[in-house]
């Protein structure tokens, strides 16, 4: 269904109902606005749509394509935004766009790809009246602060596996599969503060620009949504930071026990290099060697090559190589 719910409202209540297959009233006091909202509509819902408020066709076909990043543009008399949703699927966050019309007695949201349907919006808004005759620009805010807030279990899941893996690399050494695992959450971390950051710059138009569609009283419920895209972006942040020192903490980790590795194979390099030097001494076919007709050569030696190997294997030891 294209169409989620459409419906004309006045002093914060509904007024009726719209049905788009007909003409859409046209709104009759000035305290009045209409609230249309679609997911993935056909062309001819949108087509009259456009028709009945005079969206900007260039507009109107950025709301159509999901591939959008988070801006703003005024056309006229009416504003057209772009935000962008994300959820997060097993270790990879999936976007989905909302493009949203607003002008002064009409808001119209265009959704693609998202998960969170805006009804328990809507119904949220409906129970407040008081609030709600404030007009679309009050829904606007209300629609961006609930795509605001879905960020924020994605970047509390993200957290809780980054941890994890920090624990993780500090007690154990990482595998192919959780290396790859590890660039693969870091790279989703750049990707959404990508569209974190235009989402700010959205966000920070309501509070520097005049707009006619926005009434200076709702300021501060814009300021409020800034300070959450904020706290998102110090977060992911901070995550993105946390997977670099994991990364680093690996790599560090992986050279230690290498090193160790290294100098364990030295040590009994240097500790079997006597007795095979010895041994080789003697294996050579000379008639005329030290000791060797006398009848305890063989166990001197022996003796000699056992007790250097001891020392060294002792020295090793406290040295800490072996």
């Amino acid at each position: 269904m294209s169409v989620i719910a459409a419906r004309l409202y006045r002093d914060g209540k509904v007024l009726t109902e719209i049905d788009l297959a007909k003409p859409i009233p046209h709104v009759e006091k000035p305290g009045d606005f209409i609230w249309i909202g679609l997911h993935e509509p056909d062309d001819g819902t949108v087509k009259r749509v456009q028709e009945h408020f005079g969206l900007h066709p260039l507009a109107v076909e950025d709301a159509l394509d999901p591939r959008h990043l988070p801006k703003m543009e005024p056309y006229g008399d009416h504003l057209f935004l772009v935000a962008r949703t994300a959820h997060l699927k097993g270790d990879r966050i999936e976007y989905g766009n909302t493009a949203i019309f607003v002008g002064r007695q009409f808001i119209v949201t265009v959704r693609h790809g998202s998960d969170r349907a805006h009804t328990p919006l809507r119904a949220q808004l409906e129970a407040t009246p008081w609030l709600l005759k404030h007009g679309p620009d009050y829904v606007l805010h209300a629609i961006l602060d609930f795509v605001v807030d879905g960020y924020f279990p994605v970047v509390d899941e993200l957290e809780e596996k980054v941890l994890a893996m920090e624990d993780h690399a500090v007690e154990s050494f990482l595998n192919r599969s959780e290396t790859a695992r590890l660039f693969t959450l870091r790279r989703e971390l750049f990707r959404l503060h990508r569209i974190l950051g235009p989402m700010e710059d959205l966000a920070s138009q309501f509070l520097n620009l005049h707009l006619p569609q926005i009434d200076v009283d709702i300021h501060p419920y814009f300021r409020d949504l800034l300070d959450h895209i904020r706290r998102v972006m110090y977060r992911v942040a901070g995550l993105r930071d946390t997977l670099t020192s994991v990364i680093e903490t690996s790599g560090l980790l992986e050279q230690q026990r290498q090193g160790a590795i290294t100098r364990q194979l030295a040590a009994w390099a240097a500790i079997l290099a006597v007795p095979t030097a010895i041994a080789g001494i003697y294996g050579m076919n000379f008639d005329i060697m030290p000791e060797l007709r006398w009848e305890y050569g063989y166990y001197a030696v022996v003796g000699v090559m056992a007790t250097i190997c001891l020392t060294l294997y002792i020295r090793f030891k406290r040295a800490g190589w072996l």
